[in-house]
């Protein structure tokens, strides 16, 4: 799963891979890593990573993180696409819009195709997840700008399927 991240305002791209021995993650594409990570108590976890011992507190606040690695402070902002809500993506009035799948799945059905208008609220692609249909819509008005989405391809959470422009 690759996940937005933004750190002390410089954005950046984390994609984690699983492992049964730790966490496999991979930075802005960078090569894959490996890191064990131990919940100590809630909010502060023993990280050991290239033979190097951390100590992380992690704080929750509002939609940002605080995250503390061995008294060193630094602010994220994590967006994840499972978490995703209209409101959320409500003030999103300008530039490309992408449509991501919010969880894995399979396409169903590709609603448009490039160049096509669409309306605020109107469908774009249909993915099953866990046995549901999911119709991901477009959130304003604009054209289709790439459909990266094939029927029957299987995707991953945060997956780009399509863009649009905006209006």
């Amino acid at each position: 799963m690759k996940l937005p991240v933004t750190v002390d305002g410089a954005e950046g791209a984390l994609e984690l891979l699983r492992s049964a021995s730790g966490c496999r993650f991979r930075w802005n594409n960078e090569a894959e890593r490996e890191a064990n990570v131990l919940a100590v108590e809630p909010g502060v976890y023993s990280v050991l990573l290239d033979g190097r011992s951390y100590e992380v507190r992690v704080e929750e606040t509002s939609a940002k993180f605080l995250v503390v690695v061995n008294g060193r402070r630094f602010q994220l902002e994590i967006e994840d696409p499972r978490s995703w809500s209209r409101k959320s993506r409500a003030g999103r009035g300008e530039g490309v819009q992408p449509i991501t799948a919010p969880m894995p799945g399979k396409v169903v059905r590709v609603l448009v195709g490039v160049g096509d208008a669409v309306e605020a609220g109107q469908g774009v692609v249909v993915v099953e997840a866990m046995k549901m249909q999911n119709e991901l819509k477009a959130l304003r008005a604009g054209t289709v700008l790439t459909v990266d989405a094939a029927e029957g391809a299987t995707v991953a959470a945060g997956e780009t399927l399509a863009t649009l422009s905006g209006a």
